[in-house]
């Protein structure tokens, strides 16, 4: 009865939340903490692969949604530099998903697939197939979609700073000359996402409320939302719950 009640009530919900969000602010940049794959497929009494494949079906959802909605770019957080410690038994699983995931985002035709991450800590065949589809969807004019892959954003800066440093030896720059003109936008330039807006909102489920080292450097003026749904449960309200919360608040960019 309930089941019955929610399926026609939620449809209801969600033109009206389309019609609260017409001529809303809608955010340039979204990012997304896709949390609670494995806590998902444990409810279900399955294995936490079960659970990641998925969640990698909700991700072709997501990127629907925010194609509708006038998103330009979407970063995914698919793993992480601690997920690279988990046990084999998950972590290949895992990464043979991901591959595959990213092979369908490529064969979709419209969207701009990115890399983001340490891809040198992942394994050759998974860092050859991130930057082949890379390279082949780098001309399309749609959605851009960053998978951040082997990502941490501790490592992330300490790599920018470590770049920064190498491109300024080369020049033959001294540390001390290097110290004097230093600033944000030098680091920035040298992060996984230089050059792109920073994110608008990000949104993280699975009802955890951190960033657990997700975009800290551009994060810091974004809007987050927090939503008790597993990633797999994720559905087209939740995201437009997001669009909504992140429509009624003023920014204020630190201010």
């Amino acid at each position: 009865m309930r089941s019955g009640l929610r399926r026609v009530v939620l449809p209801l919900y969600e033109r009206r939340l389309r019609r609260w969000l017409v001529g809303a602010t809608t955010p340039r940049h979204v990012g997304v903490i896709l949390d609670g794959n494995r806590r998902w497929a444990k409810a279900f009494g399955a294995p936490a692969a079960h659970g990641h494949a998925a969640g990698a079906d909700r991700v072709l959802d997501l990127l629907g949604w925010c194609e509708e909605a006038g998103v330009e770019m979407v970063t995914l957080w698919m793993l992480s530099t601690d997920n690279l410690s988990r046990d084999e038994r998950e972590l290949v699983p895992l990464i043979e998903i991901i591959e595959d995931l990213v092979e369908r985002l490529a064969q979709e035709g419209r969207w701009r697939v990115h890399a983001v991450g340490a891809l040198d800590l992942l394994p050759e065949h998974a860092r050859h197939t991130l930057e082949e589809v890379q390279e082949r969807t780098a001309g399309r004019p749609g959605l851009h979609v960053n998978v951040a892959v082997g990502y941490g954003g501790r490592r992330e800066i300490a790599d920018a700073v470590r770049s920064l440093l190498t491109e300024h030896a080369g020049r033959g720059t001294t540390i001390e000359e290097l110290a004097g003109t230093l600033d944000v936008e030098h680091i920035a330039e040298h992060l996984y996402t230089k050059g792109q807006p920073d994110p608008d909102l990000v949104i993280r489920t699975s009802g955890e409320q951190r960033l657990g080292g997700f975009l800290l450097w551009q994060s810091v003026h974004s809007e987050f939302y927090f939503c008790e749904a597993f990633w797999p449960d994720f559905r087209r309200v939740d995201f437009l719950r997001a669009l909504r919360a992140y429509a009624e608040r003023e920014r204020r960019f630190g201010a």
